[in-house]
């Protein structure tokens, strides 16, 4: 399901989701995110790629990112179960 807000996951696995703001983060590590991986972008933007425990993490750390005063672009699950990271299986019926 494309809108699904909770991506899945192996059980105990956190979920990945990608991250887009406006403009280059000065400091673009928030404190207390492992496995946070930080690109700059040709496009002036900053993508950041960073496994979630749960929803309440996630929160937590779009409010630190709402505190710096970055703008969002966008946030979107990513990982190998998502549509378009793995190649399509065929139906059958």
């Amino acid at each position: 399901m494309p809108n699904d807000p909770s991506p899945r996951t192996e059980p105990g696995q956190p979920a990945i989701y990608q991250i887009r703001v406006k403009g280059h983060l000065e400091d673009p590590s928030p404190d207390g995110y492992e496995g946070l991986t930080v690109t700059l972008e040709e496009t002036g933007d900053t993508l950041l790629t960073v496994p979630v425990v749960d929803q309440a993490a996630l929160h937590g750390l779009l409010r630190k990112l709402r505190d710096l005063g970055v703008t969002l672009v966008s946030i979107n699950p990513a990982g190998p179960d998502r549509p378009g990271n793995s190649p399509k299986e065929e139906e059958t019926r």
